[in-house]
């Protein structure tokens, strides 16, 4: 029942989160068309390789060489898997990882903040659980997938999901939190076994820089292994170009640096040649 009720009140808190930032910083998302041009690793915009894993689904992506690599999964933002976290994956991939972007909205998607508002809402805490360890499973299972070294990293509602993750699967090895809804529950905390980075904006008005310190604090308390920044005039979602009102490009780079290095020492400096 206690574990439950946390989930429950956790589900809240990452609601109200996203659900403040509805109407600024979130008000202008558009779609990757409308953008400007993304990477080299940009994914292709047809015929997407979709996977399935039990009732769950996601996005595949693959490194180009052979061997036995280490694996991240990606969550979404509330908009659900869209062509920005597609373009993520295959970044990732192009850096070496095989990488899994989970659809935790089953198909749906939007640029609407109002139908993001529901879908996040409408998701049951606990079928986004089981759809994240689902796809841990799924990576473990794979050949050329070192189950030792798998991590995760969301962004917005899919930060708090990360987080989630980190704190119901033990064998996760890194996990990156972006502007993600946190948690101070000394229990839940620890619980995480992985190494955390959390990247947060000091103007984010619903996760403001007193919680994201408070996180911190709790980390270091029980000896958790953590990096938290916080940009200072950064608000919510300034990692994503498209949020045309709220991007802020200085803090995406530097954010960036500190994701690719956590990863490579966490994860990817650990298997040879990968």
């Amino acid at each position: 029942m206690r574990r439950t009720a946390l989930s429950l009140a956790a589900s809240i808190l990452l609601l109200a989160a996203c659900s403040h930032e509805a109407t600024d910083e979130h008000a202008s998302h558009t779609t990757s068309a409308e953008a400007a041009p993304q990477s080299a690793a940009a994914a292709p915009a047809t015929a997407p390789p979709v996977i399935h894993f039990g009732d769950a689904s996601g996005y595949i992506a693959f490194p180009e060489a052979p061997g036995k690599k280490p694996a991240l999964i990606v969550i979404h933002e509330w908009w659900g898997l869209d062509d920005w976290i597609r373009e993520q994956a295959a970044r990732f991939a192009k850096q070496g990882y095989v990488t899994l972007a989970v659809d935790l909205y089953r198909g749906k998607s939007t640029h609407d903040p109002d139908e993001a508002h529901e879908l996040m809402r409408g998701l049951p805490e606990d079928r986004a659980l089981a759809d994240m360890k689902a796809a841990f499973n799924y990576l473990a299972s794979r050949d050329d997938v070192d189950p030792k070294r798998i991590g995760v990293i969301g962004w917005c509602m899919g930060g708090g999901y990360a987080l989630a993750l980190a704190t119901n699967e033990p064998r996760i090895a890194a996990t990156s939190i972006n502007y993600g809804r946190l948690v101070t529950d000394p229990n839940t905390i620890k619980k995480i076994n992985s190494q955390i980075l959390g990247n947060f904006g000091g103007a984010d008005r619903g996760i403001p820089p007193a919680d994201v310190k408070a996180f911190g604090t709790a980390l270091t308390q029980y000896g958790k292994l953590a990096d938290i920044k916080i940009y200072d005039g950064a608000g919510h979602a300034f990692m994503n170009p498209n949020n045309k009102q709220g991007y802020n490009d200085a803090a995406a780079k530097d954010a960036w640096h500190r994701i690719d290095s956590f990863f490579d020492r966490t994860l990817r400096a650990k298997i040879p040649n990968s």
